[in-house]
């Protein structure tokens, strides 16, 4: 049998193993079993990632929104096989404690806004969440209210899957799925600043995140949770001084203000973190993603220094929360490395520098391209909507048609971008690795321009 023969007959062999054995996380069932996996990756490096038919694609999306310095670094995964050389794992429970874990708590307090100083880890981003929920709710019955359990969030957040965090989250798809609801959660519609501000005149004002604190009771709500620009609700920036209105109400009321940074955090926006695009330091940060750059799982929830103090000072019991994972050494190592690696190579700025070029590409998208429409950028975060009559934002029918068609028109060219469809939208995310550089965002735009091209002799 010739190499040739063997390859595809192991390919086929993997992609019936697949069908067999692996059920995929947020995809279709029924399309899985009837076609097999989409792709099988075998190799990334840099920006793009190579399949095992050999064809080689840009990342358009860091895989999830994570793999922030690219693949296939050496020295993250030097740091990992160190750290698996030295001390794989041992647990944080009862004060046990490891270097790598202590390390990147001190480097993670040097580099958030305010007094953000203490962490909490978990392995992911929707562990994250519900941590801190918990605590959250652990802190408030500790200070005699226990029946300040409710937890605002907007409405097209997105923020997990576990029972509390898909409850948060403000998206249908998702905060229906199965039938054992978590309680205690609002969604607001977002981005009303002004009924923030105290305008009650406004007509969604019962609907904005202070309408249903008057509607709830002060009282009866724990926190406010919200990303500083939403991702998969379809790449939603607020307006300028939202997130400030949204700051202040919750110092108004004494609730504490939690902010999403799971996607936004560690440079995706700009910034270190997407809350300092406003400047204002929430009491609360939940991350994962970008804080490995995706090579290992972790999360973390960050919190003020003052809060952790006074929950010491309410009680001498134990903390009834945790994880097995908590405070893994080889994570914290990994996540050390790439902090390191971000200042090092001075990510953060590059960043800024390769928002320009993007902004410049999304102008040529629209000069040439009579569908695109409401471009929007911030740092390595960005997306545009395809629309039939961009004047009007009409779209096209059936609705999810256009951003299907692209995303499968860029996949085609070698281009994996996000599509998000979610109520109507007809929206294209691009959110390539911190480190693309000006010639390889402009090779993703090039193809975006084939593909619309290729889009607009299908609807003629």
């Amino acid at each position: 049998m010739s190499i040739a023969n063997v390859k595809d007959t192991l390919t086929e062999q993997l992609r019936e193993w697949d069908r067999n054995y692996f059920m995929h996380p947020t995809s279709s069932v029924r399309a899985h079993q009837e076609h097999g996996p989409s792709h099988i990756f075998t190799k990334g490096e840099g920006i793009y990632l190579t399949d095992i038919n050999g064809k080689t694609y840009i990342d358009g999306l860091s895989s999830l929104w994570n793999v922030n310095l690219g693949h296939g670094r050496k020295d993250l995964a030097e740091a990992a096989r160190n750290q698996l050389e030295t001390l794989p794992f041992t647990s944080s429970f009862n004060n046990f404690s490891n270097e790598p874990a202590i390390r990147v708590s001190k480097k993670i307090a040097e580099i958030t806004p305010g007094d953000l100083n203490v962490t909490f880890f978990t392995s992911g981003g929707s562990e994250s969440n519900e941590s801190a929920f918990k605590i959250i709710r652990e802190y408030w019955k500790l200070k005699g209210q226990p029946e300040r359990t409710n937890i605002i969030s907007l409405q097209k957040g997105y923020h997990g899957v576990t029972l509390g965090a898909t409850r948060a989250t403000g998206m249908d798809n998702f905060n229906t799925f199965g039938t054992s609801f978590a309680p205690g959660f609002l969604q607001a519609t977002p981005y009303l600043t002004e009924c923030e501000k105290g305008d009650t005149t406004h007509p969604n004002y019962a609907s904005s995140i202070r309408g249903m604190i008057e509607k709830e009771g002060p009282e009866k709500i724990a926190a406010v949770m919200m990303e500083p620009i939403q991702g998969a609700g379809g790449l939603n920036v607020p307006p300028k001084g939202y997130l400030q209105a949204v700051r202040a109400l919750c110092d108004e009321f004494g609730i504490f203000l939690i902010a999403d940074e799971i996607i936004c955090g560690f440079g995706r926006t700009g910034k270190m973190f997407g809350v300092e695009n406003e400047g204002i330091v929430p009491d609360f940060m939940t991350v994962a993603k970008g804080i490995t750059s995706g090579y290992v799982p972790l999360g973390a929830v960050i919190m003020r220094e003052s809060f952790r103090d006074e929950l010491a000072s309410l009680t001498d019991g134990i903390l009834f929360h945790g994880f097995t994972y908590s405070g893994h050494p080889t994570s914290c190592a990994v996540a050390l490395k790439t902090l390191e690696v971000l200042e090092k190579e001075n990510i953060v700025s590059h960043v800024k520098e390769m928002e320009i070029v993007v902004k410049n590409g999304f102008a040529s998208l629209i000069e040439r391209h009579p569908h695109v429409t409401n471009d929007r950028c911030v740092g390595l975060l960005s997306a545009f909507d395809v629309f039939k009559e961009p004047e009007t934002n009409t779209p096209f029918q059936p609705a999810e048609f256009a951003a299907q068609i692209l995303s499968k028109e860029c996949e085609d060219r070698g281009l994996i971008i996000r599509p998000v469809m979610y109520k109507g939208a007809n929206t294209i995310v691009f959110a390539p690795p911190l480190v693309s550089t000006k010639a390889e965002i402009e090779e993703a735009f090039a193809i975006f321009s084939d593909a619309l091209t290729a889009f607009e002799k299908r609807i003629q």
